[in-house]
């Protein structure tokens, strides 16, 4: 791999260079035939590349397949990839992956969708850092049937050496990419493996582990993909507060077990994600009490993923206020002056995350 930068670096667009890049697109469908053309023909159309696209179909029960065969016939950069029996949504991406031909690789959900020129911003910044190996940008989610228009000039780059990158998500533990804003340089994809089989946070994981081996660029201004929101969603279905903490947690376990617990960094980086989580645990179990729902399931399971992450966290500071005040009930524990300020502050720091988030692209 080339090597990395050596500092963070904000710069502004340049235009392209030496012709087209290449680009693959793997869409993974289940049951989303309905999707799927909207998904294909944002591909399709994208200009300033070479796009092929590659749909892996995962033995659907609708009219997936007969919809990927006909969008295959219309398109000649279209191929189908099918599976007889349900594989999941992390074999189906790398079965496509691993029949990739272009320089770059994007992975897109079949309810998901490309806005126009995002695989030419993409790998512009890409083709002017060569050590960069994840490109992302701001994404739009949407749940109507009419789209949002999108904003489609470039105003900067922001390109972190990849490490100091994965430091950040380390110290917070939060994922900050949705999956279809991104663009992947397929050499460093096949040196460090494909996706690892993780129910929900295969995506994370990946990133991370790439961001452990190459650079990251993020550009600024525009918006790269629309992703859909809907009930039928697998992370609407199956993910709530207590399963994401749980899933981050093996995220992190996977990646540092990987290739990425090699690198010098690797024993500090995973304490830092240790310790964020914890901590969100510990604010998980308060935010009970503090509501006045005291001691539930979500207050009990986060308050023992804390102490399993960390045995030495019981008899903190941050422990103990976890326990109520001798006569104390749940319900007047909501209207504690302490209670409320926690609130309010919360509520201030989930709203400038938000906003920095949109602005930046990191918390």
């Amino acid at each position: 791999m080339t090597a990395t930068i050596s500092k963070k670096i904000r710069t502004r667009p340049s235009p392209g260079a030496d012709g087209p890049a290449t680009v693959t697109v793997v869409i993974s469908c289940y049951n989303y035939g309905r999707f799927l053309r909207a998904a294909v023909l944002s591909a399709v159309s994208q200009d300033d590349v070479t796009v092929d696209v590659i749909i892996v179909d995962d033995a659907s029960t609708d009219d997936s397949r007969d919809v990927a065969e006909l969008l295959s016939a219309e398109h000649g950069n279209v191929r189908v990839l099918t599976h007889n029996t349900n594989r999941g949504v992390v074999e189906t991406f790398n079965h496509g992956a691993k029949a990739a031909r272009g320089e770059f690789l994007v992975r897109l959900d079949a309810d998901d969708m490309l806005t126009p020129g995002s695989l030419g911003r993409s790998t512009r910044v890409a083709r002017a850092y060569p050590s960069v190996g994840l490109v992302y940008g701001h994404p739009i989610h949407f749940s109507a049937n009419v789209l949002p228009p999108p904003r489609l000039l470039a105003s900067a780059w922001t390109i972190w050496p990849g490490r100091e990158w994965l430091t950040d998500r380390c110290r917070s533990g939060i994922n900050v990419i949705t999956s279809p804003e991104v663009l992947m340089r397929r050499s460093v994809l096949e040196e460090i493996g494909y996706q690892a089989q993780l129910r929900h946070t295969h995506d994370m994981e990946l990133w991370f582990r790439l961001s452990a081996f190459a650079d990251v660029a993020y550009i600024h201004g525009a918006d790269q993909a629309w992703h859909r929101e809907h009930s039928e969603s697998l992370s609407a279905r199956e993910v709530n507060v207590f399963v994401d903490l749980q899933e981050r947690r093996e995220a992190f376990d996977v990646l540092f077990a990987g290739p990425a617990g090699s690198i010098s960094e690797a024993g500090e980086l995973r304490r830092c994600a240790t310790r964020a989580l914890v901590e969100e645990a510990l604010k998980t179990a308060r935010r009970e009490l503090d509501r006045g729902a005291g001691q539930t399931d979500l207050f009990r399971s986060s308050r023992e993923l804390a102490r399993e992450l960390a045995p030495g966290v019981v008899g903190t500071t941050a422990w103990t206020r976890l326990a109520l005040r001798p006569g104390q009930t749940s319900r007047s524990a909501r209207f504690t002056a302490a209670a409320l300020a926690r609130r309010i502050a919360a509520r201030l720091r989930s709203e400038l995350q938000w906003r920095r988030w949109h602005r930046t692209g990191v918390y």
